[in-house]
């Protein structure tokens, strides 16, 4: 059973390579390419959008949003992108080679914009008091 589950994310860590290398493809839909783009920053920022010390809740955004994404990304992508997609990302796992970087910008960004908008509702809120 532990054996099955570590190829799954294996398998899952890959297939999120591939979309890293097909949301550079232009013939790629835009669409296609925002949702990429939150999957694979969320797979791989090191920052959850919701912290796992949150019971249930913080291992469940990671259960269903990467392996969800990951499926719904890849049916808006054309097969060939996707299989030359696949190749870079084999290649470039085998150098050891990662997005780390522009998954946690891509987050920390997010995060603060969050933060920026609650600021604001909660500075409204008390200067109407």
């Amino acid at each position: 059973m532990f054996d099955r589950l570590k190829r799954w994310a294996r398998h899952l860590k890959k297939e999120s390579y591939a979309l890293y290398f097909a949301y550079r493809v232009p013939r790629v839909p835009w669409y296609a390419k925002l949702l990429v783009a939150f999957v694979v920053a969320h797979t791989f920022s090191p920052i959850d959008l919701i912290p796992d010390l949150i019971p249930i809740l913080g291992y469940l955004d990671d259960l269903i949003i990467t392996p969800l994404g990951l499926a719904l990304a890849l049916r808006m992508i054309p097969a060939e992108v996707m299989a030359e997609a696949r190749a870079k990302a084999a290649s470039s796992l085998i150098e050891g080679k990662t997005v780390g970087r522009t998954g946690l910008l891509i987050v920390l960004s997010i995060w603060l914009t969050g933060l920026l908008l609650v600021t604001l509702v909660v500075m409204k809120y008390f200067r109407e008091r």
